[in-house]
């Protein structure tokens, strides 16, 4: 097909307001991906938009294996769904009281805050 661009499952975006570090949460516009690498604010950055990821969560959230994970764009933490809050995927295996990470196999479809 001549009108292919790429596979998608990693994208360039510009890097948003503070910068990031590598691995951390993303959310660009529309996108929600893992940064691939460190970068400033507004420099090309890498994001992977599918697979599993271990991602930050505050020790009080809990998740249930399939529970849906939603992201804290303040917070870059994982979050239950709600209010503000940006659907991203679902949690593989429970993550409970006192874990400070979740697994979470990422949409990789747009998202908007809820």
């Amino acid at each position: 097909m001549k009108n292919f661009v790429q596979p998608g499952h990693t994208i360039t975006v510009a890097a948003p307001s503070g910068g990031v570090s590598s691995g951390d949460g993303v959310i660009v516009g529309a996108l929600f991906g893992v940064a691939a690498t460190a970068a400033a604010a507004g420099a090309a950055l890498e994001i992977s938009t599918e697979g599993v990821f271990t991602l930050p969560k505050g020790t009080s959230t809990t998740f249930a294996s399939g529970g849906v994970v939603s992201f804290d764009v303040a917070t870059r933490l994982c979050v239950t769904p709600g209010s503000g809050k940006y659907p991203i995927g679902a949690a593989i295996e429970a993550a409970g009281n006192g874990a400070t990470t979740v697994n979470v196999r990422l949409n990789g479809t747009t998202t908007a805050a809820a």
